[in-house]
């Protein structure tokens, strides 16, 4: 089988046994790898709702096609389950080695169900997979784990205390690199593994070697190229959005009360650039480079991430870089979620302020923060409450108009009452407030091209097309940054010109043209290697006969699975909104534009995914999709 290793392990941690899953050539083709692959084996595993911290739960970790390849930024895999904070599906991407360190002992994915009764962890080689035990491991934090557990050619994938205490928002760790949203690592503790670590020497086989290789080539070009990602993201990496976000009132500030902060320019990517930067780095077989390097503690460590910059930054009033990078340090080496931990911090101190929980969480007072990590990580203290996410602490102490969280996954750092697309994209992600699987829209709204992001015409219908495409360059095993070349630079970079803003301004009045294509994607029957370059890239590796347009439809036929299985889990149409802050309360006093107009889009965007009024997808357009007979 060309791309593939051919091989998935299910391993039952109760049992102790390990035998082979079988996976066909069809469900390969349709579902290719990744989340999508993920949530086909997710739903054959259940017939009815599951519980997160149950024996039945599994955790499926699974590499692409493209994992490990010379394609650009495909050191990708994901983790997915069901998740301990929102009771959905979850998929966790990571950019770790694990996943090519998994494919080259001759795995695609993994299928972990059970419990064991022992702390262990799992040790796969070309040779065989062990269950080992896990005493010494206990009780440390990510780094010490990674470092226990071997040297350079071993790729491993560990939880910190917070998984090992089951915070609900708990990540797991590949190097620096975490697979942090939803709570995963919270469930690997409940089964009591410490992590899975694999080696060996496999090389997966190419269909058409010498043409990936050219593709291969240009692509990287492209890239490289691109103001976005051979500049902007190389030279400040993703905190580069701090000021843009800024201006365009995108920033959450002071619990997403406000969408800027006066003190933006002491957390941007300038200032971490100048004041703090060691060096860049990035993912194996990344030509953008994204990441940063800078001091904490003495050590030299990964720098945040655009969201961890507004979570822990502009959302507590914390103006003290150094801060932000010791408490990002912090979450890594605990396995926290830092968007989760961020958000929490932010609702606590408001609830505090308002007389609703008198914890002694104050915005602006930043002093405690990295003692609170712990507190979180152990379960001490308030830090017992934190951990179980905003949703919970709403319900226990109110709130819930300010509780930033949907479907019970706290939103990130982007405020959407400046960027209506983002909005709905947060309303109807299936893992929650999630902004990459929302589809990112605020990159249209600001942060790549100028649409203004007062308007709900047509997002919609761009919203449906961004989540199918982040779904299969997922499920195929590239960075989502990779999908910026579709951007046009004349418009990334002129957006004063008045044929630009002219443009700009008309791109809405498209949304039914995007709907269109979205619902005849046979129109869309070839390959633009120079727009689009992940399908021709499958197509190279796998043999697979991918065009654009059956790229995007196994993007909406994963989108629709995930759908099924969160509606079984007891999902209902009425859990696609917001909190009412967003979409009652004005962001700006003197904007009546400044909310989100989500019932304004939502019919909108069920009309276009083909599902009926209760947000369930349609037999026809399951049909459509090759889904016939998966149900409810």
């Amino acid at each position: 089988m060309f791309g593939y290793a051919g091989k998935i392990a299910k391993i039952n941690l109760s049992s102790g046994i390990v035998e082979d899953y079988l996976v066909s050539d069809k469900d390969r083709e349709m579902f290719l790898g990744g989340k999508t692959l993920a949530a086909k084996i997710i739903y054959d595993s259940f017939k009815s709702k599951v519980e997160a911290f149950s024996e039945e739960n599994i955790i499926v970790i699974t590499t692409s096609p493209l994992t490990g390849s010379t394609s650009p930024s495909s050191s990708r895999f994901n983790t997915s389950t069901i998740s301990p904070l929102t009771g959905l599906l979850v998929s966790s991407n990571c950019g770790g080695s694990f996943g090519l360190h998994l494919r080259r002992a001759g795995y695609d994915g993994l299928i972990i169900c059970g419990k064991s009764k022992e702390k262990v962890y799992i040790d796969i080689t070309n040779e065989e997979i062990l269950i080992k035990n896990a005493d010494h491991l206990w009780g440390r934090n990510t780094s010490e784990v990674q470092e226990l557990l071997g040297g350079k050619n071993i790729g491993k994938f560990v939880i910190g205390i917070a998984g090992e205490n089951m915070v609900r928002y708990a990540a797991v760790i590949s190097e620096e690199r975490a697979a942090g949203r939803g709570g995963v690592g919270a469930v690997f503790g409940f089964k009591n593994l410490k992590g899975v670590v694999a080696s060996g020497k496999e090389r997966i086989e190419t269909f058409a070697k010498e043409k990936f290789k050219n593709h291969n080539l240009n692509w990287i070009k492209k890239l490289k190229k691109h103001i976005l990602t051979g500049e902007q993201l190389p030279k400040l990496g993703t905190a580069s959005l701090v000021s843009m976000m800024n201006y365009r009132n995108l920033l959450a500030t002071k619990n997403y009360s406000r969408g800027s902060y006066d003190d933006f320019e002491t957390i941007n990517g300038e200032t971490l650039r100048q004041d703090y930067l060691i060096k860049n780095k990035g993912c194996l077989t990344c030509p953008i480079q994204c990441g940063r390097v800078v001091k904490a503690y003495g050590k030299e460590v990964k720098g945040p991430e655009v969201e961890t910059l507004g979570l822990l930054g502009s959302n507590l009033l914390n103006n003290d870089m150094q801060s932000i990078l010791n408490l990002n340090h912090l979450c890594d080496e605990y396995g926290l979620d830092t968007i989760s931990f961020g958000s929490c911090v932010g609702f606590a101190m408001e609830l505090n302020e308002k007389g609703l929980w008198n914890n002694g969480l104050t915005f602006g007072d930043c002093s405690r923060l990295e003692e609170l990590v712990k507190k979180v990580a152990t379960r001490q203290g308030i830090g017992d409450e934190l951990a179980e996410g905003t949703k919970r602490i709403s319900d226990k102490y109110g709130g819930s108009d300010f509780a930033m969280n949907v479907k019970g996954l706290e939103i990130a750092a982007y405020e959407p009452r400046a960027a209506q697309g983002m909005g709905l994209g947060y309303a109807t992600a299936n893992r929650g407030g999630c902004h990459l699987n929302g589809g990112y829209l605020v990159v249209l709204e600001g942060l790549g091209l100028n649409i203004s992001g007062k308007v709900s015409r047509g997002k919609a219908a761009y919203t449906v097309f961004f989540q199918d495409l982040m779904e299969v360059v997922s499920a195929g095993g590239t960075c989502l940054f990779t999908t910026y070349s579709l951007l046009p630079q004349a418009l990334v970079n002129n957006p004063n010109k008045s044929i630009v803003r002219f443009i700009n301004k008309t791109i809405p009045s498209f949304g039914w043209l995007v709907s269109s294509l979205h619902n005849h994607t046979w129109l869309m029957s070839f390959n633009i290697k120079g727009i689009l370059p992940h399908p021709y890239s499958i197509k190279s590796v796998s043999g697979f006969k991918m065009t654009i347009g059956s790229f995007i439809m196994t993007g909406e036929r994963g989108y629709n699975l995930e759908r099924i299985i969160n509606l079984r889990q007891g999902l209902k149409g009425s859990d696609d909104t917001l909190p009412k802050r967003l979409t009652s309360e004005l962001q700006r006093a003197d904007d009546t534009d400044s909310k989100v107009k989500l019932q304004e889009m939502i019919k909108d965007y069920y009309k276009i995914r083909g599902w009926d009024e209760q947000g369930v997808p349609t037999k026809r357009r399951l049909k459509k999709l090759g889904l016939e007979g998966y149900c409810v």
